[in-house]
C-alpha cells in the first residue's frame, strides 16, 4: 500500500500505541482492585505532547483576548451611539424641518420627478436614501398638533399646547437648543422660506404665549429678550414686522423700527433685498450677527420663484450661505455651530392642497438636503430632518364617483403647470380689479391665460370657469389640477399622520431608530451638543419677570405676551 494510502488509524500513525495494552491492562486491574494505577507517563510525554498543550493554551488566550476586545468595542460603540453619542471632535448641526410634508409627499414627489425627467421606477430621492424613523406629533392640547407646539418639542424637548412658542402649558418659558447652544459657545442661525417670525423659527429664540404676536417675536429675535442676542444669522422673509408702522410695506401694529434696534443696538448686518444677498458670496461676504429679511412676507412657492429669481434667492442658496457662514466663523473654535434650516411652504401648498407647489417644494427642500449632505461629507457633525407635522391630509389617488374607482394616478398632469394655485388666484383678482370686462371676456382670460397657460389644463368644463368667476380663490384652481392628477385631500389643515425622520450617515444618529416622540428629537440635539436647558430656562423665568410691564389700566402684561386662548387646554378631541 502506498504511503498515502494508509489507513488512518494504522499504527505507523500511532506512536503512542506501543503502550497501550499494558495500560489497558493496569486500567482494568484498578477497576477489579479499587487500586490506583501507579505507571508514570510523564517519562514518555515527549515534545509533541508538551507542543499540543502549549498550542491548546495559545488557543485559549487568543480566544479570551478576542472576547475581551469585542466586548470592550461593543461597549464603545454603545457609549458612542447612545445618549445623543458626544463625539470628541467639533459638534455641529444642522437640523431641517419639512413643515407639513407628510409620508405621501415623498410619494408624490419622487413620482411627479420621475415623470417630469424621464427616470426610472427606481429612481429616489436624496431624502429617501437617508430615512432612519418617524415621529409622533401630538400635541398637550390636541393629537393633531399646529407648527407651534411641534417645534417647541423640537427646541425644549418638552410638550406644549398649539399655539405656544417655547412656553410650557403653565406659561413658562422653556429654554431651547439654541439658546442653551449659544451659551455654549456655539454659533447659531435660522433659515426659513416663509417669515422670520412664524412659528418654527419663532419657536428657537423667542418665547411668545401666542404664535400670533408676530411683531412681539420680531422682537425677541434679534435681542430685546431676557438673553439677549441668541441668534448669529437669520435669512428668510418677514421684513413687514420689523419696520415701523410709518414706513411703507410694514405690518406692525406700532412704530417700533426694529431694522435700526438691530443694526446700532445689537450690531447686525442688514440685507433686505436679491441684491443684498448676492453680495454675501455664498457665505464668503456675510458679517455676523447677520439679519437677511429677503422678502416683505413669505418667500415665493418654488415654483413660481423660479420666473422671479432675480429677487428672490432658493432656500438651497440660503442654506449653503448659511453653512459657509458659520462653518467660516467656527474655523478656529473649539465650539461648532447649530443651524435649523426650513423648508416652510410645504405646509402652505398642503393647507392650499396645492399638488403642484407641494411637489417643487419637497424638490427644494431635496436639494437644500443634500446640499447639507455634502457640507457633512467633508466636515463633523450631524444632519437631523424631520416634520413637524403632515398637512393637508394628501393622498395619492382621489375618488371621482360613486362607482368604485380605477386603480389610477396621474402625477404627469402636474408636470404642465407653470404656477401654483396662490399664483393664479392672485393673478386672477389683481385683473378683475384692473379691468371691468364683460364675463365672456373674463371666462376667456381664466380659461387661456390661467388655467390653460397656468395649469396646463386644456378641457376645463364651462362649470370649473364659472365657479372661477363667482370665487377667483386658490382653492379652486388648486381642486381644478387635483381632480386631474387624482390626487386626494382630506383637509385644509394638519392631521395626525406619523412623520418621517431622516438623518446623515453617522453613527451618532442610530439612537433615533425606529418611532419615536417628537420631544426625543429636541433630546437627541440637546444631548449631541453636550447642552443643560435648564440653567436656561432657570435664567428666563428670572430675568423675565423684569422685563414685565404694568398697563395704563394697572393690568400687569407679561414679556410673553397675552396668554394664549387655548393654553392649558389637554382635550385630545379638540382641534384647531
Amino acid at each position: 500500500m502506498a504511503r498515502g494510502e494508509e489507513p488512518l488509524l494504522s499504527s505507523s500513525r500511532r506512536a503512542s500505541s506501543e503502550t497501550s495494552d499494558d495500560r489497558a491492562g493496569a486500567e482494568e486491574d484498578a477497576l477489579l482492585t479499587g487500586q490506583q494505577t501507579s505507571h508514570d507517563d510523564s517519562k514518555k510525554r515527549g515534545w509533541p505532547f508538551w507542543r499540543e498543550v502549549g498550542l491548546f493554551a495559545w488557543a485559549v488566550a487568543a480566544t479570551a483576548a478576542l472576547i475581551i476586545i469585542a466586548v470592550l468595542y461593543q461597549h464603545q460603540q454603545s457609549s458612542n451611539t447612545s445618549d445623543g453619542a458626544k463625539p470628541s471632535a467639533k459638534r455641529n448641526v444642522v437640523f431641517m424641518v419639512s413643515d407639513g410634508m407628510g409620508p405621501t409627499s415623498l410619494s408624490l414627489t419622487r413620482s411627479f420627478r420621475q415623470w417630469e425627467s424621464g427616470l426610472p421606477p427606481d429612481d429616489v430621492l436624496m431624502l429617501d436614501r437617508h430615512l432612519i424613523g418617524s415621529s409622533r406629533t401630538r400635541s398637550t392640547s390636541s393629537l393633531i398638533t399646529d407648527s407651534a407646539a411641534g417645534a417647541t418639542a423640537f427646541s425644549c424637548g418638552q410638550k406644549s399646547y398649539n399655539g405656544a412658542i417655547s412656553v410650557l402649558p403653565d406659561h413658562t418659558p422653556c429654554g431651547t437648543v439654541l439658546e442653551a447652544a449659544k451659551r455654549a459657545g456655539y454659533t447659531t442661525g435660522l433659515v426659513v422660506t416663509t417669515r422670520i417670525t412664524d412659528a418654527t423659527p419663532a419657536c428657537f429664540a423667542a418665547h411668545v404665549n401666542s404664535r400670533n404676536e408676530e411683531d412681539l417675536i420680531a422682537e425677541q429675535m434679534i435681542g430685546e429678550h431676557p438673553l439677549g442676542r441668541v441668534v448669529d444669522l437669520m435669512l428668510g422673509g418677514g421684513r413687514c414686522h420689523f419696520l415701523p408702522s410709518s414706513k411703507e410695506g410694514s405690518c406692525r401694529k406700532d412704530d417700533k423700527d426694529l431694522v435700526t434696534i438691530a443694526k446700532e443696538k445689537h450690531g447686525y448686518s442688514y440685507i433686505s433685498d436679491r441684491k443684498g444677498f448676492d453680495g454675501l458670496n455664498l457665505g464668503s461676504g456675510v458679517k455676523l450677527p447677520l439679519l437677511g429679511l429677503v422678502a416683505n412676507r413669505d418667500i415665493p412657492y418654488e415654483v413660481d420663484r423660479r420666473y422671479v429669481n432675480d429677487m428672490y434667492p432658493s432656500l438651497d442658496e440660503m442654506a449653503r450661505t448659511a453653512i459657509n457662514a458659520l462653518s467660516e466663523a467656527t474655523r478656529d473654535s473649539e465650539k461648532g455651530f447649530f443651524l435649523m434650516i426650513e423648508g416652510s411652504r410645504i405646509d402652505h401648498a398642503g393647507h392650499g392642497n396645492d399638488p403642484v407647489a407641494q411637489a417643487h417644494e419637497v424638490l427644494a427642500y431635496d436639494k437644500a438636503f443634500a446640499s447639507v449632505l455634502k457640507f457633512l461629507d467633508g466636515n463633523d457633525g450631524v444632519m437631523i430632518s424631520t416634520s413637524d407635522h403632515e398637512t393637508g391630509g394628501l393622498a395619492t389617488a382621489r375618488q371621482l364617483h360613486a362607482t368604485y374607482p380605477e386603480y389610477l394616478w396621474h402625477p404627469d398632469v402636474l408636470i404642465n403647470a407653470s404656477h401654483s394655485a396662490e399664483y393664479l388666484a392672485s393673478q386672477l383678482n389683481d385683473h378683475i380689479a384692473l379691468h371691468s370686462s364683460s364675463t365672456g371676456d373674463l371666462k376667456d382670460y381664466i380659461n387661456e391665460e390661467l388655467l390653460q397657460s397656468g395649469l396646463g389644463v386644456f378641457d376645463a368644463t364651462e362649470d370649473e370657469v364659472q365657479r372661477l368667476v363667482d370665487n377667483p380663490s386658490a382653492y379652486i384652481f388648486a381642486d381644478i389640477i387635483s381632480r386631474r392628477a387624482q390626487t386626494g385631500w382630506t383637509t385644509h389643515g394638519h392631521s395626525a399622520v406619523d412623520v418621517n425622520i431622516y438623518a446623515s450617515d453617522s453613527p451618532h444618529t442610530q439612537t433615533l431608530l425606529g418611532n419615536h416622540e417628537n420631544t426625543e428629537i429636541g433630546e437627541f440635539i440637546r444631548d449631541y451638543l453636550d447642552l443643560d436647558l435648564k440653567p436656561i430656562t432657570d435664567e428666563l423665568i428670572e430675568r423675565g419677570t423684569l422685563l414685565d410691564t404694568v398697563s395704563a389700566t394697572g393690568e400687569k402684561l407679561s414679556w410673553m405676551g397675552k396668554p394664549h386662548d387655548r393654553a392649558g387646554l389637554d382635550e385630545l378631541d379638540h382641534y384647531h
